[in-house]
């Protein structure tokens, strides 16, 4: 009969006593500890964790698109690639998130949702932040986050520099094509509009792709995150309408009719309809 393994006979740590161990270095006292459901009901806990995980992936992808910004802003873009393809994969993540909450029926939502009070996803100020990042400026959001000085501060602050499609663009003033039309005297605060003059420069990059590589792999990985962020937000639809069908959203918005005119929304226009035009 084998003895059963055990680790330290390879030099493995087993005494913590006085060392760090892998739930002090991850703080997992107060991350197991953060869940308080405010009723009875068995789902609640899947609806609360959800939303806490996506949080925590939201705010991995905030860093990243943060250092693709300063990438891209130096010239430095091979870095800026390896991150904007870990944000694609973390969307990727958030993707595979509505699968679990989908095993919740409506029955089961109805047991806690009066719990939620006027608290609804809408009002995330990461997924704002990341909205505000790529481009989706619509000021009117800015109203939920009111109430919080320093969300507001931080918001306002996105808002006044260019966005990730934005330092494209500027990007490819750099190497050579004239977007001075659309770059000068840009209020950064505003969404940027399709243009004709941006959608010829992609034209020229995608069908000289080896004069323009770093170009062309720039707007590959910017399709990409747009590719996944379209199917989260799809996704994000279908789970809704699935668990309360056409009822309002907790936060007041019309639930699925809101979630739906936010998949019209495109980040980055010109690297869609370019593809009609090769």
């Amino acid at each position: 009969m084998s003895c059963p393994y055990n680790p330290a006979t390879e030099g493995a740590e087993m005494d913590f006593n006085d060392k760090m161990s892998y739930g002090d270095y991850l703080q997992l006292d107060d991350i197991l500890n953060s869940q308080t459901p405010l009723s009875d009901a068995h789902d609640e806990m899947l609806f609360i964790i959800q939303h806490q995980t996506s949080e925590l992936w939201l705010k991995l992808a905030i860093l990243e698109m943060q250092s693709t910004l300063k990438e891209i802003q130096t010239d430095n873009l091979r870095p800026a690639f390896k991150h904007l393809s870990r944000v694609s994969r973390i969307f990727e993540q958030l993707n595979s998130a509505w699968d679990v909450l989908r095993t919740m029926t409506p029955s089961e939502y109805t047991t806690f949702r009066d719990s939620l009070g006027k608290s609804s996803g809408f009002q995330s100020h990461q997924y704002r932040v990341v909205e505000y990042v790529v481009g989706n400026r619509n000021l009117a959001m800015l109203k939920p986050h009111e109430h919080d000085e320093v969300i507001t501060q931080q918001l306002e602050g996105i808002l006044s520099q260019p966005s990730l499609y934005d330092e494209t663009l500027l990007l490819m003033q750099r190497s050579g094509f004239d977007l001075s039309a659309v770059l000068d005297n840009r209020d950064w605060r505003e969404k940027h509009q399709p243009s004709e003059i941006v959608e010829e420069a992609w034209r020229v990059v995608y069908q000289n792709p080896e004069e323009h590589w770093m170009l062309y792999e720039m707007g590959e990985k910017l399709v990409d995150f747009e590719d996944y962020f379209r199917r989260w937000r799809f996704n994000h639809v279908t789970t809704v309408e699935r668990i309360i069908g056409m009822k309002r959203g907790t936060g007041g918005t019309g639930g699925v009719s809101y979630l739906r005119r936010m998949l019209d929304t495109v980040l980055f226009p010109e690297l869609w309809t370019v593809r009609t035009k090769i």
